[in-house]
Order: structure tokens, then C-alpha cells, then sequence
């Protein structure tokens, strides 16, 4: 009953009221990213969808406009130098995947789901098939932002995104909402360089012990 009709229910009431209550939010980021990097307001990109359908997602643009299109951060040479002043605070508040909320209401996303993988992240999308995890609407957040994104390497990802699709209810995806918000405040996870960083900072301090 919940994921078939009250899941999307509350996504529709959810993001509506997002939309109405977060207008002044938008445009005042969506003039900052204006004058601080001449440009496009939104940014859009290939995602995989439910059933590896693909959808542009949306987000607020926080790289400058001439950034190599479709690579993932953690796949650019430096990621730091293409992020813009404004885009920095936007990514380490999260601010910049607000526009999703628009996603969220025609349907492409939920509020809670796998975060959506880019069309040629194959790896996190073949591991994401052995957990069902791409037969779910992927979300604006998810089991897997709580506990690490961007740190987490791809197997460790889609096993948190396999188990969110088990335990799916109003109660789990609410505590996942509630994890999200703290992590949010904390700044929890946000690694610019991307998935799997915990793992490398890790071997490097490994590193660093063995040479002493």
C-alpha cells in the first residue's frame, strides 16, 4: 500500500509545498549563481531512473560553465578549480539539489530513494542490479547519504541502496528524512572528489603509518 500509492502521495503534497514555501530560497541562489559565474541558473544531466530509464535531474549550477559535461566530480582532474564561490556553499549545504524538488513532483524522483546514478557510472549500476535498486524511483536522498555518500566506494553504495529498497516504508524513509537533515547540519559526507574517498584517505593514512 505505502509504495504503491501513499509513497508517491506524499511526494506529490511534499514537494508542492516545497515549491510554494521555497520560491523566495530559489530565486535569491539562482541570482548569486548569476553574478558570481555568468550563466545557465540550472544545471541538467543524464540520470538513471526507475528501470534504468533515463531523466535529466536538475540541479543549481555550482561549476563554471565551461566544466567538461557528464564526468563525475571525483573524475575531473582538481574538481576544486572548476567550482565557483557560490557553488562551494551550495554543495556543502546542499543547497544545489534543491530544483530536484521539481523532479520530485512530475515523478522522475521521490524524496527518498537511491540517489540516481549518472548514465556511465556502469559499476554503480550493475551493483545496484544485484540489490533491485534500480527498480525504485531513485531520491533526493537516500539510506546511503546517511551513512557516508560521497565517502562510500560503489559496493558498499548500492548494498545501502539495496537495503533501503528492503526495509522501504513510511517509517524507514522517515528516519532516513530525519538522518538526512542531521547529516545536513553536520556536513556529513561531503567529499569533493567523490565516491570513495573514505576508502583512499584511509589507505593513505595506512600509508603514512607503514613509512614511519
Amino acid at each position: 500500500m505505502y509504495r504503491r500509492f501513499l509513497k508517491r502521495f506524499f511526494d506529490i503534497a511534499l514537494s508542492f509545498v516545497g515549491i510554494i514555501l521555497l520560491s523566495p530560497v530559489l530565486l535569491i541562489l539562482s541570482a548569486a549563481i548569476v553574478i558570481t559565474d555568468p550563466g545557465p541558473v540550472f544545471f541538467s544531466q543524464k540520470r538513471v531512473g526507475i528501470h534504468k530509464k533515463y531523466f535529466k535531474i536538475l540541479k543549481f549550477r555550482t561549476m563554471k560553465v565551461d566544466t567538461p559535461h557528464d564526468t563525475p566530480t571525483h573524475l575531473l582532474e582538481n574538481p576544486d578549480q572548476w567550482i565557483t564561490g557560490v557553488g562551494r556553499l551550495l554543495r556543502k549545504t546542499s543547497l544545489d539539489e534543491l530544483p530536484q524538488i521539481f523532479n520530485i513532483f512530475v515523478g522522475q524522483m521521490s524524496v527518498i530513494g537511491p540517489r540516481p546514478a549518472l548514465w556511465n557510472q556502469y559499476d554503480l549500476i550493475d551493483e545496484r542490479d544485484k540489490y533491485g535498486a534500480n527498480d525504485v524511483k531513485p531520491g533526493l536522498t537516500g539510506w546511503a547519504q546517511i551513512n557516508g555518500r560521497d565517502e562510500l566506494e560503489i559496493g558498499v553504495k548500492a548494498a545501502l541502496d539495496g537495503e533501503y529498497v528492503e526495509k522501504m516504508s513510511f517509517g524507514f524513509d522517515c528516519k532516513c528524512f530525519i538522518g538526512t537533515v542531521l547529516s545536513v547540519l553536520k556536513h556529513d559526507g561531503v567529499v569533493e572528489g567523490g565516491t570513495g574517498e573514505l576508502q583512499k584517505q584511509t589507505d593513505e593514512k595506512e600509508r603514512e603509518t607503514a613509512d614511519k
